[in-house]
């Protein structure tokens, strides 16, 4: 393989392995139908058709997907069963295409050749805001089927809102506004490509949320709570400032390396943090009929742990969400602690593609949550 590397370039051999990769999955699935319903729709598939209705099952039904129950009612013949969510399965196609994904942008990167590292990474915050509020818009979408029996977004397109085809769709946005921001600076006509690629992705944003909240204010299955938006936001940066004060208090060396960039990521995961505690534990409290309901796998074992082990009295005062606050903020310390100075002095550009990925990953489901509670979806 290196030989091969050596003699073609990296890039090359790159795009040969992305192009033969697709080739023959999608050979494999014309040739034999099976390989796409027992393999692609069932464990890829499958399971966003489900997110999107908001099921927790969908079956094959000889081709024509339904809800797992309804089809068995129907007495229609069925075949796999996907669920929303990931498995062992699927994880093994995402993992060597994230790999993959993340290759080719550091050779984007390179072809770029963009300096200023750090006030990219600034530019760039509006579009990990974007990615959580474009994932709420599939939330509405869920709710609007759920209200009149139809998508307001029909699939295929819904689709490419939903986890994880949402992280190629917004990454893929992002790479656009980002070439055509570098295209504007080399030529001259803007004097820094960081004010586009900003102004891009702000824009997305506003257009996202004035979206949602178009739907809150006009369609019946979406009601808007301001004092929980407002409450999300103060609680997240109180926590942030905090934990910003403590550091530099007794530990100023931990953000040596990310500088304010830390803050950035600390807050990214205080906002996850502060949404999950609202509206696990307190949603009532700001008009919902119900509290809202745990969408990842780590916030249902924390809450469920907590609940266990808090006597029930105190719980009902205390909540069972609250342990999952001061996690995000743990691993966002960790995570500044971790990129020291000699990591952004070895590699800027890495590093910095890191510190993307890490406030996106806090930052993404934080809003999602944030304003699906705020929006009632």
């Amino acid at each position: 393989m290196y030989d091969y590397v050596e003699r073609y370039g990296p890039v090359r051999v790159w795009a040969v392995t992305v192009l033969v990769l697709a080739v023959g999955i999608t050979a494999a699935a014309l040739a034999s139908p099976r390989v796409y319903v027992d393999f692609i729709w069932q464990y890829y598939w499958g399971p966003v058709v489900a997110d999107a209705h908001g099921w927790t099952c969908v079956d094959w039904a000889g081709g024509a997907e339904m809800e797992c129950n309804a089809a068995a009612q129907a007495g229609v013949d069925t075949g796999p069963t996907a669920s929303p969510g990931y498995t062992f399965v699927s994880y093994a196609g995402y993992i060597p295409t994230l790999i993959l994904l993340l290759i080719g942008i550091v050779f984007i990167l390179q072809w770029l050749d963009i300096e200023r590292f750090r006030s990219a990474f600034y530019a760039l915050f509006p579009f990990m805001l974007f990615g959580g509020a474009l994932r709420t818009v599939e939330d509405a979408n869920v709710a609007a089927y759920r209200e009149t029996g139809e998508l307001a977004i029909e699939l295929p397109w819904s689709g490419f809102l939903i986890s994880p085809l949402i992280y190629f769709t917004v990454f893929f946005i992002a790479l656009i506004a980002l070439v055509g921001s570098v295209w504007l600076d080399r030529r001259g006509l803007v004097s820094k490509y960081e004010y586009p690629l900003a102004g891009v992705g702000t824009i997305l944003l506003a257009g996202t949320v004035g979206y949602l909240g178009w739907v809150a204010a006009f369609e019946p299955y979406a009601t808007i709570y301001p004092w929980l938006l407002i409450t999300t936001l103060v609680g997240a940066t109180v926590a942030t400032w905090l934990t910003w004060v403590a550091i530099e208090r007794f530990a100023p060396d931990i953000n040596r390396g990310t500088r304010y960039m830390g803050l950035v990521v600390i807050w990214a995961h205080a906002v996850d943090g502060v949404a999950n505690v609202i509206g696990l534990d307190w949603a009532v409290a700001f008009g919902h009929e119900q509290n809202l309901v745990p969408k990842h796998p780590v916030n249902e074992a924390i809450v469920n742990v907590t609940g266990s082990i808090l006597p029930a009295d105190i719980a009902a005062v205390t909540g069972a969400a609250w342990p999952f606050l001061f996690v995000k903020l743990a691993a966002a310390v960790v995570v500044i602690w971790i990129f020291d100075e000699t990591v952004f002095e070895e590699s800027p550009r890495y590093a910095i593609l890191l510190m993307i990925t890490v406030v996106a990953v806090g930052l993404g489901p934080g809003t999602r949550d944030m304003l699906r509670a705020t929006f009632g979806v």
